[in-house]
This record gives structure tokens, C-alpha cells and sequence, in this order.
């Protein structure tokens, strides 16, 4: 029998879930529940390819054999260094009799799933990417769970651009969550100021959006140079755009204070650099709410930098699922010819 969460793919060490496993089982063959998609593109979380970028010195070589050595030694796309992987988008190829994931053989489907506990190999050596971007052209399989989410892409939008947007749609529906359920509280109907660190990137665009759909009362967007200031600034997504970096704390808090007159009451953490976790609490209002958006997240660090701040603010971990976060993410994207814009800028960049 095999399991729904995928216990029977643990190849080493035994008895942990496939996210905490060193190595899965990548075999094609699928178990009644499961199934098997044929791979057409990945789509590496930021905080990895950053890493791997800044480790090879942006040799794309060199990151694609590593990718390469990372997938062929684990049986999947998990990064060692980050703990990331990211996500994928192919066409279903078999489906278990068992399968309670309502997928049918032809499907073009993106995985909700980090790779970091999907089953994945390569075949084609990935000779169409040149190691310089996130999205990364590739031949192989990849399996899935009975527990795993997954979503059909949608035919109205590229699938270039779908799967960029669904490799973070956790992001912006969490933020509608958190700023709509501290609007209804007492004492926040007028709503809360929300700080997005990284507000020109992916997440950070959809978030900006987000907090205002849900009731923000005011918005401060912060990037870390000049160049991501204007494109925010033309997009008009935040009411306030400042330039500072997120991993000098006096700094960042300084910025969110003179953009907002206060402290943020809730700060989401969408930037793709450790050391940012002190910044964030230090510009958050007291009784405020913070959301850690990002692999690049130390959570010890958050959790002893606040206790050493003497900081009363809750402190969320954005795990990437939030119920009907696919569909809220594209409909944003439809929605908000800006976020659109911004996402159709980074893709041409790549």
C-alpha cells in the first residue's frame, strides 16, 4: 500500500516524511495513488538560485551541474544549503487508479508543491537552460502524492508566466488572510499599515496587492535599490515606496517609519537574503504581526530576536498553502495590470 504523504518513496534515513528525507525514491513506476507527470520546466525557489548564482560566481555551468548533481544524488530538487527547492509545471502521463486528485492523462498541470519532497529525475542533462534564470527548461518525470496539490494551469495566461506566479501564489493570499482578519478585530476598522520587504520582486508585488484588495490602510513597498524604487513606483502598487536594505535593521525600521509615521502593524518578508529577520521586527508596531514569506528565513534567529527586542508581535511562518491560493494569485495577476506588468518585466529579464 502505498502512503499518502509518500512515507514508502524514504529512501534514507527511514521513518521521516519525504520533505526531511536525504533521498527519495525517483523510480517512474507509481503506486495506486500516485502520479507520474512529465516534466517541462522547474522553477528553482529564489532564495536557491541565489545561492547557487552567488556560489559559482554566476557561472551558469556551473549551477546547472550542480542542480544536476543535487537531483541525480537526492532523488529530488533540494537545495542543502537553503533547504529549498521550488516547483515544476508538465503534462500528467499516468494517473493511479487510487489518485483522489481529480487528474486525467494530458493534463498540463503545475505542482503546489515544493521539490523538495517530489519525487524527480532528469533525462535530458537540462541542455535547454543556461543556469542564468530561475525557470529552468527540463525533460524528465516527477511524482506525486495522494496529499499533493497541484493545480491545472490555466489556459487564459502563458504557462512561463502562470508557473512564476504559482511558485508564490502562498504569499498573497496569506496577506489577504492576516490583513482581513485584523481588519474585523477591534479597534483596526480603518485597517492596517502593511510593510512588504521586497515589494517589487514576485511574492512581494502579489502581497502589495493583496493588502490592499483586503482593507490596508496604507502600504509601504521596500526595495533595496533605486532601479526596483521606479518600477514600484510607476506600477503604483505600494502608497509608499523606499529603498533601504532589509538586512540593516535601524535602517529598515527607520524607512518603514518615516513612509508609514509608525512602525508597520503588520510586515511581510518577501526577499530572498538571510539576515533580514531583525529588520522586520524592528519595524513592526508593537502588537503588530510579521509574516516570514521566505526560504532565506532563519526562524531561530526571528524567534531570539524578538525575545532580545522585548518585541510583542506575532510571528508567522508563510508555509506556501493557503485554501484556493492558486486562483487568488491569478486572479490578482488578471486583475492588476501593474502586478502583471512587474512579473512580464522579470521574465523578460531572465
Amino acid at each position: 500500500m502505498t502512503s499518502p504523504v509518500g512515507l514508502h518513496r524514504v529512501v534514507e534515513p527511514a521513518g521521516v516524511l519525504p520533505q526531511a528525507a536525504w533521498r527519495v525514491d525517483n523510480r517512474p513506476e507509481i503506486g495506486a495513488n500516485e502520479v507520474r507527470i512529465r516534466v517541462e520546466r522547474l522553477n528553482l525557489d529564489a532564495a536557491s538560485y541565489r545561492q547557487l548564482r552567488e556560489k559559482h560566481g554566476g557561472d551558469g555551468d556551473a549551477v546547472r551541474a550542480e542542480v544536476l548533481g543535487i537531483v541525480e544524488e537526492r532523488g529530488k530538487m533540494h537545495n542543502p544549503v537553503t533547504g529549498s527547492g521550488g516547483m515544476l509545471i508538465g503534462v500528467v502521463e499516468e494517473v493511479g487508479p487510487g489518485s483522489p486528485l481529480r487528474l486525467a492523462v494530458g493534463d498540463h498541470v503545475a505542482t503546489l508543491v515544493s521539490l523538495t519532497l517530489t519525487p524527480l529525475r532528469i533525462t535530458d542533462g537540462l541542455k535547454g537552460w543556461d543556469g542564468g534564470s530561475e525557470q529552468v527548461p527540463a525533460e524528465g518525470h516527477a511524482i506525486l502524492f495522494a496529499r499533493s496539490i497541484v493545480a491545472k494551469l490555466p489556459e487564459d495566461l502563458p504557462a512561463g508566466l502562470a508557473l512564476a506566479v504559482l511558485d508564490v501564489c502562498g504569499a498573497p493570499a496569506l496577506t489577504s488572510r492576516v490583513v482581513t482578519d485584523r481588519k474585523a478585530a477591534p479597534g483596526h476598522a480603518a485597517g492596517d499599515t502593511v510593510a512588504v520587504l521586497g515589494g517589487a520582486g514576485k511574492s512581494g508585488s502579489l502581497a502589495l496587492a493583496a493588502a490592499r484588495r483586503a482593507g490596508a490602510r496604507r502600504t509601504v513597498g521596500i526595495v533595496p535599490t533605486d532601479d526596483e524604487a521606479d518600477r514600484l513606483r510607476t506600477a503604483g502598487l505600494a502608497d509608499e515606496v523606499a529603498v533601504a536594505d532589509a538586512r540593516d535593521p535601524v535602517a529598515l525600521a527607520e524607512a518603514v517609519t518615516r513612509a508609514l509615521g509608525k512602525p508597520a502593524d503588520i510586515t511581510v518578508v518577501c526577499v530572498d537574503v538571510p539576515g533580514c529577520e531583525h529588520g522586520a521586527i524592528l519595524a513592526t508596531d508593537e502588537g503588530g504581526t510579521v509574516i516570514f514569506f521566505s526560504m532565506a528565513t532563519s526562524f531561530a534567529a526571528a524567534a531570539l530576536g524578538a525575545e532580545g527586542l522585548a518585541a510583542d508581535v506575532t510571528m508567522l511562518v508563510g508555509n506556501g498553502y493557503v485554501p484556493g491560493h492558486a486562483e487568488f494569485a491569478l486572479d490578482l495577476l488578471r486583475a492588476e495590470p501593474a502586478v502583471r506588468s512587474l512579473f512580464e518585466q522579470r521574465l523578460r529579464a531572465d
